[in-house]
């Protein structure tokens, strides 16, 4: 039996053509948060700032544009402070709930319950 070669054409994928609403980017960040690696979230903020403008969210951040692309990029080392700022920026917020995979919370609740 002969093989046949095929080409396969591809065309490059980039997420910011997915993130159109507001439902989409807080999805997509929530869904980066769940890797636990703050790498991936802050390459996925990187990536919805880039969808809305990276110099208008540069400038509502209060940072500079290149500063901004180098602190979103995978290897990039922003400061909480910058993370929180893009993140306004953005019109999302961070939030803290409690994770129930770790007992911390609740070891501590016990020990003080216990004293």
């Amino acid at each position: 039996m002969d093989c046949v070669a095929m080409s396969v054409k591809t065309s490059p994928w980039d997420v910011c053509e997915y993130l159109a609403t507001a439902e989409d980017i807080v999805a997509y960040l929530n869904a980066a948060l769940e890797d636990n690696d703050p790498n991936v979230l802050q390459a996925a903020l990187g990536d919805v700032a880039r969808a809305q403008g990276m110099t208008r969210i540069a400038n509502r951040a209060g940072v500079g544009r290149e500063s901004l692309y180098k602190s979103l990029h995978f290897d990039g080392t922003p400061s909480f402070k910058t993370i929180t700022k893009v993140a306004q920026a953005l019109g999302v917020r961070i939030v803290f709930e409690v994770n129930p995979d770790v007992d911390a919370v609740r070891e501590r609740e016990e020990m003080l319950a216990q004293a």
